[in-house]
């Protein structure tokens, strides 16, 4: 795939957020609001009965000689009836919601890798950013929205489900050519199924009803590991409990996950002045506690 040339510094660094279905949006008109693990039941039903229901063009990946394949879904019928179905080429993992009412709610995401990019060491994490291209659809095949150039998400600030799904596809290689043009090829490619409960849940956004499981065709050119709070620590590590999941690191308990946290322990010293301070290279304790003075408030 060729674009038109860009700085690598951009390409690094400036996340295109917003203006598209894949944003937040506090504005639209509030619904009645149904319990999680209740739609969670619904939306799983009705993602195994498409997936039970619908296919895609396996036989056209990977593609041969480089070229740009769309992933085109179709339901299991006529000249497709013989084919296998998506249930059985899908795979999924629970992602845990916490609801206002701090009651834990399972969905089951479920993601396709049509072609897997070359760059497996660079999958993106649930805080990095992403430079892709996507198709966004409902179960009834209308088309939401859609992104044909490849532009950055900051995978925090989309929905759950396109956040947890990105991370099982790696990029491919880029290199810039002398014609101005930017040429990505061996990229990830696949399909995101979610619940509402991972999208918008009751919210309506444009032609996504409340209450609707959404799909995604991506295709994920590069990634890029990110510090969102500056202080010198990448966010995915920004994790002191080790489960994966920066966003339930509150260190001081001031409402802030650490990776947006400036000052990660409350004591008034930024991070990026407490992390290794004597610059040997080491996390310092400097009271020899087993506890990080980023992560130590008493740290004398």
């Amino acid at each position: 795939m060729k674009i038109k040339s860009i700085s690598s510094l951009f390409l690094l660094l400036v996340f295109v957020l917003a203006f598209n279905a894949c944003k937040s949006n506090d504005d639209d008109e509030e619904v009645e609001l149904r319990e999680y693990a209740d739609q969670e039941l619904t939306d799983e039903q009705l993602l195994r009965e498409f997936l039970q229901t619908h296919t895609y063009n396996y036989e056209d990946f990977p593609p041969a000689d480089g070229e740009d394949i769309s992933i085109i879904i179709d339901t299991l019928a006529d000249d497709a009836a013989n084919k296998i179905p998506l249930i059985d080429l899908v795979e999924s993992i629970e992602v845990p919601l916490t609801t206002a009412e701090e009651v834990v709610v399972n969905h089951t995401l479920y993601h396709l890798v049509a072609r897997q990019g070359v760059r497996v060491e660079s999958k993106p994490s649930i805080v990095d950013s992403v430079y892709l291209s996507y198709s966004g659809k409902l179960l009834d095949g209308t088309q939401f929205d859609q992104s044909t150039l490849p532009i950055w998400f900051d995978t925090t600030a989309v929905v759950t489900g396109f956040r947890y799904g990105l991370q099982h596809f790696a990029p491919g290689n880029f290199v810039q050519t002398e014609n101005g043009t930017v040429d990505f090829m061996d990229y990830g490619q696949g399909l995101i199924f979610m619940p509402s409960g991972l999208a918008y849940f009751g919210s309506a956004q444009g032609q996504i009803p409340a209450y609707a499981p959404l799909i995604f065709e991506v295709s994920v050119f590069t990634t890029n590991q990110t510090d969102h709070d500056g202080d010198g620590i990448l966010s995915i590590n920004e994790d002191p409990d080790g489960d994966g999941n920066p966003y339930n690191d509150d260190t001081d308990g001031d409402g802030i996950p650490n990776f947006f946290d400036a000052d990660d322990d409350g004591d008034q010293i930024l991070t990026a002045n407490e992390y290794d301070e004597d610059e040997d290279g080491q996390v310092d304790d400097e009271d020899n506690d087993g506890t990080p003075d980023y992560l130590d408030n008493d740290n004398a």
